[in-house]
């Protein structure tokens, strides 16, 4: 535990996934003793590291509700807050593809959902259009709805972003510090206890990110509000050959059983085919199955044929906290001075900037006087994006330091100066896994195979005291 974390916190902030990080950041905006715990290794180790990496314009959500709002609010803020930072964001618009007669029909009410979420851009395409836009998307689309807003972006910068911010200016995050229980305080002015597997800690006010784990974490407080089921979702990285193939976001229009499967670019250069939907008792089965990767790939190829003839690098699954209601599920409890977020769906990673100013009102209903605002640390991340710069491509970046022109994972291009850079960095990787999320180092063709030995040395050079947060 850091010095003096046997005092109070003002706030302690349960979970370091995209949705606690921006919390957190928001918090330390405020001159409030702020904590960011969670039981990982890492930030953003459950769900937000294994999404579909797409920023939504929240133009299918149910209107009227939390979600809608937020992720509305959230795209024009993390939109700006991107390109701010440097996280990687690219425009790509969205078509959703209508493959027989009653999708078709659909399309127009889809434009009219749409646009009672104020999303006035959104209009039907027919075939020809929709052929010029796509020329490889499969025989027998009819026409779609096209979507400009709709952007991929990479999630595993966002977060990083979000929490080194925190840290910054000073946030204390304990990671590997999972609550085993928490004691709530008998009277107003008395802390809550929680027991950590670090040693105990004191707060006045709690927030529970939990996210698949939401609903247990409130039974620690008595508050029963919900379910959380997960719903696994795999998905397939093609290799970055496909690339050429996938110019949109190419969304299903929804059907009875739910969204369906996409067909996506992502930031880095490759094509993703997913996700499932599985509805599960485990929290913990982030694998992938024969069935569920085989199915994917013939949807796949029925999208774009092409996509067939291309190699897969890499398949994955991330579950999502499904709670049985089509909106997120955010509560004050103030006599508990307590706030859940829970329910966070896909949608996490678009609304988090608004869901962290939400969470603020929700803390001041339960008594948090925070006081004026202060400005916060600057940060930038360092691009992951191929539509961007990269390291090893400046001339004058590896005048200035020769590491950045060092490539020690040839699929991706990653240079012994990012992996230096990301190991001494103010919330460093733990391992392998989250210097991946931070370089991209090991993510290409042979998914680690060939640089994996030269990595391990260098966490083993640099890496010396990267657990100490």
């Amino acid at each position: 535990m850091p010095a003096g974390a046997e005092d109070a916190y003002d706030v302690v902030v349960v979970g370091a996934g995209v949705v606690g990080c921006a919390i957190a950041r928001a918090l330390a905006r405020h001159r409030l003793r702020v904590a960011l715990v969670d039981a990982a290794d890492d930030v953003g180790e459950g769900t937000s590291k294994a999404n579909t990496a797409i920023l939504h314009t929240g133009f299918d959500a149910a209107p009227g509700t939390l979600e809608a709002g937020l992720v509305r609010a959230g795209h024009r803020l993390l939109t700006a807050y991107a390109a701010e930072t440097g996280i990687p964001v690219e425009p790509l618009g969205a078509l959703l593809v209508a493959w027989d007669e009653e999708q078709r029909a659909a399309l127009p009410g889809l434009a009219a959902k749409a646009a009672r979420n104020g999303h006035h851009a959104t209009r039907v395409v027919g075939a020809d259009e929709l052929r010029r836009r796509e020329p490889h998307l499969g025989p027998g689309a009819l026409g779609a709805l096209a979507v400009p807003g709709e952007s991929i972006v990479c999630p595993w910068s966002t977060t990083l972003a979000y929490a080194t911010q925190a840290v910054l200016s000073g946030v204390d995050l304990l990671l590997g510090c999972r609550v085993t229980d928490v004691a709530p305080g008998s009277r107003a002015d008395a802390p809550h206890r929680l027991v950590t597997t670090r040693g105990p800690l004191t707060a006045r006010f709690l927030v529970n990110a939990c996210g698949l784990h939401a609903d247990a974490f409130d039974a620690l407080l008595g508050v029963r509000d919900f379910t959380v089921t997960p719903r696994r979702g795999q998905l397939l990285v093609l290799d970055t050959y496909a690339r050429p193939l996938v110019r949109h976001i190419l969304l299903p229009v929804p059907g009875p059983l739910g969204k369906g499967v996409l067909v996506t670019p992502t930031v880095y250069g490759n094509v993703l085919v997913g996700p499932t939907a599985e509805d599960l008792d485990d929290r913990t089965a982030t694998g992938t199955t024969a069935e569920g990767l085989t199915g994917l790939r013939e949807q796949g190829a029925r999208i774009v044929p092409a996509l067939a003839e291309e190699e897969v690098t890499a398949a994955y699954a991330g579950l999502r906290a499904a709670t049985g209601r089509e909106d997120y599920r955010c509560a004050a409890h103030p006599a508990l001075r307590y706030v859940t977020v829970g329910g966070i769906r896909s949608t996490g990673l678009s609304a988090s900037l608004a869901l962290a100013g939400h969470v603020l009102g929700l803390l001041a209903e339960c008594g948090l006087r925070t006081g004026p605002e202060r400005p916060l640390a600057p940060v930038r991340v360092p691009n992951l994006g191929e539509a961007f710069p990269r390291p090893y491509r400046d001339a004058a970046a590896v005048a200035r330091d020769p590491g950045l022109g060092a490539v020690v994972c040839h699929c991706e291009h990653v240079t012994r100066g990012e992996v230096r850079a990301a190991l001494a960095s103010p919330v460093p990787p733990a391992g392998l896994a989250g210097l991946r999320r931070r370089t991209r180092a090991g993510a290409g063709r042979c998914q680690g195979g060939h640089c994996r030995p030269t990595l391990r040395a260098l966490l083993e050079e640099y890496g010396k005291g990267a657990g100490a947060r």
